[in-house]
This record gives structure tokens, C-alpha cells and sequence, in this order.
């Protein structure tokens, strides 16, 4: 990747969309992880102001260390750089006991996640400014790996065309510290501090070939599969009239994977099905007039 060619693509781009938009800056949630540490770089290199916005919630302490050191680093080196803490744990746990029931788990961390989306909005909308998302291809348009409301719900998607390997080597050529770069990827959503790839069950360079693999056979991902003795697809022979491929290519296709690949294919394309409605707008019932 040519990072001096892609960096200059963002920033213009960034820089267009403010100017579209009438807005004044950009307001950036700041998790201490390397997406988020990319994402308000590239906002501060357009040298519009940055509002970067760290939001603890029972917050792992080497967190919330690599997010201060990052957000430091950050008004060190540019101009019109503002950093906040709002530590959102007491709201937190007012709002989980005044839904008056136990929530899962799964429930906790979503809100967790929306409560960090209502702060970054509270702020935009005081400021003026464009709620920069950090999000990158892989979650949120390959596997819907993010909140929908809450992480999911943004102005602008800067590195949303960007894998995850390319987000670690730009935010390497950036000027990221280098350990935010090499720590290991997690949403810090999560009490037991998991990561990303624990929790998806493979790793980002394993999604990305998984990726790759389904955008040069685009037809499987409009199947339903099960998994039996191998990966099996069903609705094969109704879509392959279409496609041009019978069943016979579509198998070759798949077989000519490791063992691995297909465990990870069959991880990416389930959650991709599974969470295709949070990568598209909602549908809407048409009412006939």
C-alpha cells in the first residue's frame, strides 16, 4: 500500500466532507486502540479542530493509558487539538438499574456502546463538529462487528474502506506509538478484556483472505450454508443459472482453500448473513397510493 498516496486521499476527503457538511471540526471517540488512535490522526492532519473524546466505562487501566497517551501525543504535535475524559461508569450503572431486570451480558456491552454514541453526538451537536467513525472494512462491512446506535452510528467513515492490516500500516507510517500499533485489538467493551479475534474466532489477516475470497466469488455470499461433514450451500442451483457457474465450480472454488480457510470462510460468511441488517438501512414497509 502506498501510505503517503492513501493518507492524502483521507485527509482530502475528510477535509470535503466537512466543507460539505458546514461543520467545524471533528469530534472523535478515542478507545486507546489503533483504529481510533488512525482515525483522530487523519481528522488532525486536515488541520481542522479535533475534539478528542476518551469515555471510560469499568475501563481496563492499560485502556485508558494507551488512550491518554495518544490523545497527549496528539495535542504535542498539532495545532487545535482538544482532549476530554468523561467517565461514563456511574451512568452506566444508573441506567442498567433503572431497567429494573438483569441484562445479558451482550446487552451490557451494546449499551455501553450507545452511551458512548449519545456523549460523542452530545459534543458534536454543542460544537458543530462530524462525528468521525472508526470503524474499518473487515467490521463494518464484512462481519458487522460493531453496535448498531452506538459504535456503527456516525457522520463519516474515514478508514471504512481500509482492512485492518492496512490500518496497522498506516497507522504506523502516521506516527502511532508503537505499542498501540502491536497491542491486541479489542473493543474494550467487555469485563473479561477480550480480544477482537477471541471473540470472532479468527484472526484479522484470516477475515481479510475470507474477504477477499468472497468479493472474487461475490455469489457466495447470497447463499445459506450449513455446515454438515464439509461447508455445504443450499439455493446453489436456483441462483447458478444466473450466475453462470454451477454447483461443480463453486465446490472447486472452495476446495482449492486450506482446511483453516474454510473454518474462517464459514466464520465470516455466518456473520455476514447474520448481520447484514446493520450494514444497510432499515427496511422500510412500501405503502402502495
Amino acid at each position: 500500500m502506498d501510505c503517503r498516496k492513501v493518507k492524502e486521499t483521507i485527509v482530502n476527503w475528510l477535509v470535503a466532507q466537512l466543507k460539505a457538511s458546514g461543520q467545524k471540526g471533528f469530534v472523535v471517540g478515542i478507545s486507546g486502540g489503533v483504529d481510533s488512535a488512525l482515525v483522530s490522526t487523519l481528522c488532525a492532519e486536515t488541520g481542522y479542530p479535533v475534539l478528542c473524546l476518551s469515555m471510560p466505562i469499568l475501563q481496563a487501566p492499560d485502556q485508558l493509558f494507551k488512550a491518554r497517551l495518544h490523545m497527549e501525543w496528539l495535542k504535542s504535535t498539532y495545532k487545535h487539538i482538544e482532549n476530554m475524559e468523561v467517565d461514563l461508569t456511574e451512568t452506566f450503572q444508573i441506567m442498567l438499574k433503572s431497567l429494573g431486570r438483569t441484562v445479558s451480558e451482550l446487552s451490557e456491552v451494546n449499551t455501553r456502546s450507545r452511551l458512548r454514541m449519545t456523549t460523542l453526538y452530545a459534543m458534536s451537536n454543542d460544537l458543530g463538529y462530524l462525528v468521525a467513525g472508526t470503524g474499518n472494512k473487515i467490521e463494518d462491512y464484512g462481519i458487522g462487528f460493531f453496535t448498531l446506535g452506538g459504535d456503527g452510528q456516525v457522520d463519516c467513515s474515514p478508514i471504512g474502506d481500509l482492512k485492518k492490516t492496512e490500518v496497522w500500516e498506516l497507522a504506523k507510517y502516521v506516527g502511532v506509538d508503537d505499542s498501540i500499533v502491536k497491542a491486541k485489538p479489542t473493543d474494550g467493551l467487555w469485563n473479561d478484556n477480550r480480544g477482537d479475534e477471541d471473540a470472532i474466532g479468527a484472526s484479522y489477516p484470516e477475515l481479510e483472505i475470507a474477504m477477499d475470497f468472497c468479493n472474487q466469488n461475490p455469489y457466495l455470499s447470497l447463499t445459506v450454508y450449513n455446515k454438515l461433514d464439509n461447508i455445504l450451500w443450499t439455493r446453489l442451483l436456483r441462483i447458478s443459472s444466473y450466475l453462470g457457474h454451477g454447483v461443480g465450480y463453486i465446490k472447486r472454488k472452495v476446495e482449492e482453500l486450506t482446511p483453516r480457510q474454510r473454518e474462517v470462510l464459514e466464520i465470516y460468511l455466518k456473520r455476514h448473513e447474520a448481520t447484514a441488517h446493520k450494514m444497510c438501512m432499515p427496511p422500510v414497509c412500501p405503502i402502495e397510493r
